[in-house]
């Protein structure tokens, strides 16, 4: 029972974390919110969480990075995969390797292994906590593909670099020619079986729907499996298994382009994800906050090994930290963001200045950290291999949740103000693009309707019936394709009177909904007209509110 209690506080902690934030008159991240939320717990109840660090990883990491990956937008990622490369590979080994360094020659105390994986665990971003502190300040789009695009692949860099720390660790030894190749093995294997299973998976989930039926809660399942599985096959394969579910992710994105699964399915599957990601971030959160308080005391421990005063010092590696982290982040952006300059212009010839200062700062000021740096840390061992216990665990894990929230404090505080104003480079227009795919499927939908018209007709007798139904829904078609096809003054046009209409179906369906409601409240229809009509006007509602 203590178990489930736990479990209970730890959602409600959650479901709680969200309604207060939009409640506080200063905009204050959710994160933070939730942080907090899980110190009162860790304070005021008896309840401890002790966490297994295999199982923590397996529990959190694969669903989240599986997500990240297949819901990434892969065209926008494309277009600056060169800036994302840099980013998300050459910084994270650069952080590696100079924050471990850093780290070390800071704390003496910290083994050099040990210190290199709270490097590997600081380096990945986290763009949900960048999303949850510009809410009211909306980031430029392509600012956050490369946020998006970072993140998807330094998580997956950063948590392979802390395996490597943790084996050196674990073992006392480290050959770069042997870690070379074990990276090879590790991140190739772990890519080739999250993209097998998923491939195996999604074509075996088809074939069974088209033959015997789908089934939308079978078929929700099997998407919650393949993360998991995919984590768990490369492990056993001494592979990757977080590559493994950043892979399966991404390779989810095109087996659906060929395997549809019913609207139906979709619909409720995106409702079931979206809950686990809200509330396996929130937990991670709330479980930063409850630890808190005993890593606190630990940490204080090995601080007094090295003859400082624990609380002063504790506070001043947190804040060297992050200003090292900080510093390394604007200065690698910089050139990051020069070099995609030159690039373009030997390219096309375009006469480019130097990045504005601003939105440098702000790139760098995004990168701050969030669940997968806590899931990381969580993950170092407690003993080592000789039944010891792993040194200055504690103190890595403090030092960690130190950076997380100071880097969300600084760019709750500082992003607002460098993104008020910014502006990044234009990206091509997608309407053209729209229109074109919205053209083509109502000459496609007007083919079939025809089709079938004169199929029914022929088979069914009284042509005029169905002529006269099928021209109905043609012309809605027809509608689409005049007002898409004309110039771009008369598309915009079409788009403003679309929203005017949007606007009114809205103001109409929640009248419907009203009505039916006090005819529920009545009595005058059941229950089971009410989940009817009540699902039509939601179906409806959802498609204009896209």
């Amino acid at each position: 029972m203590e178990a489930v209690s736990i479990v209970l506080f730890l959602l409600l902690a959650v479901v709680l974390s969200g309604s207060i934030s939009r409640m506080l008159p200063v905009p204050v991240p959710t994160p933070l919110v939730q942080i907090m939320l899980g110190a009162v717990i860790g304070l005021s109840t008896s309840y401890r969480v002790a966490l297994d660090p295999e199982l923590f990883l397996l529990l959190f990491l694969p669903p989240l990075l599986f997500l990240d990956g297949w819901r990434i937008p892969k065209d926008e990622l494309l277009k600056d995969i060169s800036t994302v490369v840099e980013l998300a590979l050459g910084l994270v080994l650069i952080t590696v390797i100079g924050m471990g360094l850093f780290i070390h020659w800071m704390i003496p105390a910290m083994p050099l292994a040990v210190a290199f994986a709270l490097a590997a665990v600081v380096s990945p971003t986290d763009p949900i906590a960048v999303s949850a502190i510009a809410a009211r300040v909306p980031i430029p789009k392509r600012m956050m593909h490369i946020l998006e695009g970072e993140s998807l692949l330094n998580d997956a860099s950063g948590l392979v670099c802390l395996r490597f720390a943790i084996a050196a660790a674990l073992t006392g030894s480290f050959s770069p020619s042997s870690a070379a190749i074990n990276f090879v093995w590790v991140a190739g294997a772990g890519i080739v079986v999250g993209v097998g299973l998923t491939l195996a998976v999604t074509r075996a989930k088809a074939w069974v729907s088209q033959r015997f039926g789908e089934e939308s809660g079978s078929q929700i399942l099997v998407s919650l499996l393949i993360p998991f599985g995919s984590y768990l096959l490369a492990e056993h394969l001494h592979a990757s298994g977080i590559l493994a579910a950043v892979a399966a992710g991404v390779t989810m994105t095109y087996a659906e382009i060929s395997r549809q699964a019913l609207p139906n399915t979709r619909m409720r599957r995106n409702s079931v994800w979206d809950t686990i990601q809200f509330a396996l971030n929130g937990i991670i959160f709330v479980l930063l906050g409850e630890q808190l308080p005993a890593i606190l005391a630990g940490a204080r421990t090995t601080v007094k090994m090295t003859g400082h005063d624990s609380t002063g010092w504790l506070a001043a590696y947190v804040l060297a930290i992050v200003a090292g982290l900080a510093a390394l982040r604007f200065v690698w952006v910089w050139v990051s963001l020069r070099l995609t300059l030159l690039r373009r212009r030997y390219r096309d010839g375009v006469t480019v200045h130097s990045p504005d200062w601003r939105l440098v700062a702000a790139m760098s000021l995004a990168g701050v950290r969030g669940a997968i740096t806590l899931a990381g840390v969580l993950t170092i061992p407690l003993v080592l291999d000789d039944g010891t216990a792993f040194p200055a665990r504690d103190l890595a894990i403090f030092l960690a949740a130190g950076v997380i929230i100071v880097s969300l404090v600084l760019a709750s505080v500082g992003l607002p103000i460098l993104l008020n104003g910014l502006t990044m480079p234009p990206e091509p227009s997608l309407l053209a693009e729209e229109d074109a795919a919205r053209v083509a499927a109502a000459e496609a939908a007007i083919r079939a309707v025809e089709r079938s018209q004169h199929e029914l007709a022929e088979r069914m007798g009284d042509g005029d019936f169905y002529a006269a139904a099928g021209g109905r829904v043609m012309d809605i078609y027809r509608d689409r394709i005049d007002s898409r096809s004309g110039s771009a003054k008369a598309s915009a046009a079409a788009r403003v009177q679309d929203r005017i209409e949007r606007d009114f179906k809205l103001v109409a369906l929640q009248a419907e909904r009203s009505t039916i409601v006090d005819l529920a409240r009545d009595r005058r229809i059941g229950s089971a007209t009410i989940r009817k009509l009540v699902r039509e006007l939601d179906l409806v509602e959802a498609r204009y509110r896209s």
